[in-house]
Order: C-alpha cells, then structure tokens, then sequence
C-alpha cells in the first residue's frame, strides 16, 4: 500500500513562496503518475497539478504560471513549488495517485495560509 506524508506548508505573506514535499513509500514510484490536490474549508478537494512517469505535467488554470510540480525518483518524493502565492492559494495540500482507482488513503497534508 503506497503511502504519502505531505510536508513544507506554512503562513506566507500574498505573493511570496513556498515548496511543498511528498515523501512516498514504495518502489514503484518512478512508474506512478503523481498529483498534488488541494482543499479549501468548505470546499471539495480538487486535483491542481499532475506529472506523469515521463515529467509531461499539467495544471489546473487557477495555478497555471504560478506553480510548478516536479519529482525526483532517486527520493521517492513529489514536488510543489509555489510563487506569486495568493490568499485563495489557501488549503490543505496532498499528494496521491491521480490514475490509480480506488485510490490509495490520504496522508495528513500540509496547511498552507497566504495571509498578510
């Protein structure tokens, strides 16, 4: 069972940066497409960046130009660079296995608060 544990969150100031990091269990996690999702209080948690086992990646419009996600496999670890950070960039973040059904549990997620 692949397991996740989000790290790297904190409060930021709007328009400042941070890196979100994934640490995942397994061997397999060079073969896995990986996403970071996040959820807003109130909100349903949505799939915001994906990476394939190549590095084609993909973003959800609101992050798009903004954030960048990458991966490295000697690690086991997913990345998320976050600049120009905006107060509704407000969330939990996760990381999970976008094409993998049922998908594997949660890990706890980091917060991340974009606040002045």
């Amino acid at each position: 069972q692949v397991q996740f544990v989000e790290s790297g969150g904190g409060l930021v100031q709007p328009g400042g940066s941070l890196r979100l990091s994934c640490a995942t269990s397994g061997s397999k996690f060079s073969m896995y497409a990986m996403g970071w999702y996040r959820q807003a209080p109130g909100e349903e948690r949505e799939l915001i960046a994906t990476i394939t086992s190549t590095d084609s990646t993909t973003y959800t419009d609101s992050v798009k130009g903004r954030f960048t996600i990458s991966r490295d496999n000697a690690k086991n670890t997913l990345y998320l660079q976050m600049n120009s950070l905006k107060p509704e960039d407000t969330a939990v973040y996760y990381c999970n296995l976008p094409n993998r059904i049922p998908r594997p549990s949660w890990g706890p997620g980091t917060q991340v608060t974009v606040s002045s």
